[in-house]
C-alpha cells in the first residue's frame, strides 16, 4: 500500500529506501521502515491544513482498488473485547451494556445510510500526521479499510470536519460517537498495554455518555 501511494501522491510518508520493502518481524514486534522526516511543530498545522491534506489523501486512495478489511470489521473486533467478558474483566455491567448498544447501533446506521465508500487510511488521527518542510505526510497504514470517509474524518479533531467539503454531517456524528465506542472497548481489553488504559477507558465512556445525551440519540433500540 505504502509503495503504491508514494508513487501517486506526496501525502504519504514514503518508505526508507535502503531497507526492503516488507514487514520485519523482530522479538514479537512487526516493524515497517520510513524516511526520517524532520517535523515541525505539530501546533503549527491549521485545521484547514489538517482538512485539506485528509482531502488530499482520499483523493489519491479513491485511485485504487485492493485488498482490504471494510470499516465494520474493526467494528465487529470491538464488539468481540465487549462481548466477550474473559477480554474485558473489568468493564462493568453498565459500561458493558453501553458499549455493546452503541456499537451495534451506530454500526447499523452508518452501514445502512445510503454513502459512497473508498480506501481509507483508518486511523488518521494527528499522532499518524507530520508537519515537515516537504509538507503534510501521512503515516502508519496498517489501519486502511474501505468505508465512507466520514469514518475517517471522525479520528481528526472537530475543527478539522467542518472544513471538510461535502460530507454527511449525520453520518459524521455518529462515526465520531461510534469511534469514541471502539476505542473504550480497545482500552478495556485485558491486553491491552496502552499506559494509563483504564483511565483513559473511563474517560472514553464518560464522553461518550455525554456525546449521546447532548445530541439525544438513543442507541438501546
Amino acid at each position: 500500500m505504502a509503495r503504491r501511494l508514494q508513487r501517486a501522491s506526496s501525502l504519504v510518508g514514503v518508505l526508507e529506501p535502503r531497507m526492503e520493502p516488507i514487514v520485519h518481524v523482530r522479538d514479537g514486534f512487526a516493524v515497517t521502515y520510513r524516511r526520517y522526516y524532520e517535523p515541525l511543530p505539530a501546533s503549527d498545522i491549521t485545521p484547514g491544513e489538517y482538512a485539506q491534506a485528509l482531502e488530499g489523501l482520499h483523493a489519491e486512495m479513491r485511485q485504487f482498488a485492493v485488498v482490504a478489511p471494510h470499516f465494520s470489521d474493526r467494528v465487529d473486533e470491538a464488539q468481540a473485547i465487549v462481548r466477550d467478558r474473559s477480554r474485558s474483566p473489568n468493564l462493568a455491567d453498565a459500561d458493558r451494556d453501553l458499549l455493546t448498544d452503541t456499537l451495534r447501533s451506530l454500526r447499523r446506521a452508518v452501514v445502512e445510510r445510503i454513502a459512497s465508500e473508498q480506501l481509507l487510511h483508518g486511523e488518521p488521527h494527528a499522532g499518524n500526521l507530520l508537519k515537515t518542510a516537504g509538507g503534510m505526510r501521512f503515516i502508519d497504514l496498517e489501519t486502511c479499510c474501505y468505508g465512507p470517509v466520514e469514518f475517517d474524518i471522525a479520528h481528526a479533531p472537530i475543527e478539522v470536519g467542518r472544513r471538510y467539503p461535502s460530507i454527511d454531517r449525520l453520518q459524521l456524528l455518529d462515526c465520531r460517537i461510534l469511534m469514541l465506542s471502539m476505542v473504550a472497548a480497545w482500552r478495556a481489553d485485558r491486553d491491552d498495554e496502552r499506559p494509563n488504559g483504564a483511565e483513559n477507558r473511563d474517560a472514553l465512556l464518560s464522553a461518550l455518555r455525554n456525546a449521546l445525551d447532548h445530541h439525544g440519540i438513543d442507541v438501546r433500540q
